[in-house]
């Protein structure tokens, strides 16, 4: 795990950047003068004596990203992740927002603990927005003092890492968010047919000799969860879609006016079950890696509007916890740091979607799922800025993570695409020359 620290500039000039709208796709050579931690002024060529200079030298200067799926592991598993490297690690990958779930231990269904989340962050130029959970302990069985959690600063709900456990309780859950607004996130899947499963039911798992997580086990709960908010007219977010078939789902309820938004993983529209070929516990997640129909489908979804954000569902581990029988590991792998790489190499030099599209899942909208207000590169607004380099080729090492946890499938691999620096909240980040 490398070390980070940030400048505290509240007076900053970039120069010879690249201004990119992700709402309009607008692009423009600019420097950016910042003065009190806003945004000052946007034009070619601006002098400012005794300001701090960071030449961007042509990469793009965008809003902010934001990653409204992550685990920081604190409390609990300080071990695995804590508030501090996990927020290094967002800030390493380019996003200055993120959410963390709540299945943490003890769980995040208190003010104490989403206080306490919120406090550990602000050192960083990172804005921690959290997920509360949306029954006690997640246990299904109870709701959670949801009005206390929106007043500490809770921004959505989720018993994330299990479904929401009955019909009737995620009625309740729903109908009770509604009050303030927020939406019910949901980790989607049957437990009854999920249940003991280690990866994705189909040839691969057959032919591996694994247990299998049938696609139905997702779209069941998808398709339940869509008529309770149609129902109610609640608002739910479908996590880390995965299957063809819960994309359907998604499409034709936002056909009908339903309320339902949904993200998808990199991990998800890169890779499919036949990558585990040689049983690595990196790539074992959940929801599992699925079949190439699917990964087809997620990126028809992301072009045709119907998934809304990309979202990396960052879950990191220790190594001697992956490090065993692919049936006993954990689901999850880290997300932060590659998932701009995946996204510019998968999705945008392909042609699945432009530049601008890609940002727009990372940075408008998920501020807009979640009511939170938008990170905006204008003069007077608060300088909320990520800095990348779009080109830029680069290897993946564990080494240079920030993350304390190493478990990623993209480890030696070449990506296109970094992030080289973030600005927030008075504080500045670049990427060490050796690196960029």
């Amino acid at each position: 795990m490398k070390s980070i620290s940030y400048e505290k500039t509240p007076e900053l000039l970039i120069r010879n950047g690249i201004l990119l709208d992700p709402a309009s796709g607008e692009e423009r050579r600019a420097d950016v003068l910042i003065s009190d931690s806003r945004i000052a002024r946007i034009a070619e060529n601006i002098e400012q004596k005794n300001f701090p200079v960071f030449d961007a030298r042509g990469r793009y200067i965008s809003p902010g990203w934001f990653d409204m799926h992550v685990h920081f592991r604190e409390p609990g598993r300080e071990d695995k992740e804590t508030i501090a490297t996990g927020c290094a690690a967002a800030v390493s990958g380019g996003f200055t927002g993120v959410c963390p779930m709540p299945n943490t231990a003890p769980v995040a269904d208190n003010r104490g603990i989403i206080e306490m989340q919120i406090a550990k962050a602000e050192e960083t130029p990172v804005d921690l927005h959290p997920i509360a959970a949306a029954t006690v302990g997640q246990r299904g069985e109870e709701l959670s003092e949801m009005a206390d959690l929106v007043d500490a600063g809770a921004v959505a709900f989720s018993d994330d890492g299990v479904a929401i456990a009955t019909a009737a309780i995620t009625r309740r859950a729903m109908e009770y968010a509604s009050m303030y607004d927020v939406p019910i996130i949901e980790h989607c899947e049957d437990v009854s047919l999920a249940r003991g499963g280690a990866m994705n039911e189909g040839a691969a798992s057959t032919r591996l000799g694994l247990p299998g997580i049938p696609g139905i086990a997702e779209d069941l709960i998808v398709a339940r969860d869509i008529l309770l908010a149609e129902y109610t007219g609640a608002r739910v977010h479908i996590a880390h879609i995965s299957t063809a078939g819960a994309v359907e789902l998604v499409r034709r309820a936002k056909k009908r006016g339903v309320k339902v938004t949904c993200e998808v993983t990199p991990h998800h529209f890169c890779l499919t079950d036949d990558h585990i070929e040689s049983y690595d516990a990196n790539y074992k997640m959940n929801p599992p890696l699925r079949t190439q129909n699917d990964v087809e489908a997620m990126i028809a979804g992301l072009k045709d509007g119907t998934i809304d954000v990309i979202a990396t569902d960052h879950a990191p581990h220790a190594p001697e916890e992956k490090e065993v029988e692919f049936t006993a590991a954990p689901f999850g792998i880290t997300g932060l740091e590659t998932a701009i790489g995946l996204i510019i190499s998968k999705l945008v030099l392909p042609g699945h979607l432009s530049l601008a599209q890609a940002l727009e899942k990372i940075t408008r909208a998920p501020r807009h799922i979640l009511n939170l207000p938008q990170a905006i590169v204008q003069e007077g607004e608060p300088a909320n800025l990520t800095l990348f380099d779009a080109a830029q080729k680069w290897q993946v090492h564990a080494e240079e993570f920030y993350s304390k946890s190493r478990n990623s499938p993209f480890i030696g691999e070449e990506l296109t695409g970094r992030a080289v620096g973030v600005y927030n909240r008075g504080l500045f980040w670049h990427r060490p020359a050796a690196d960029a």
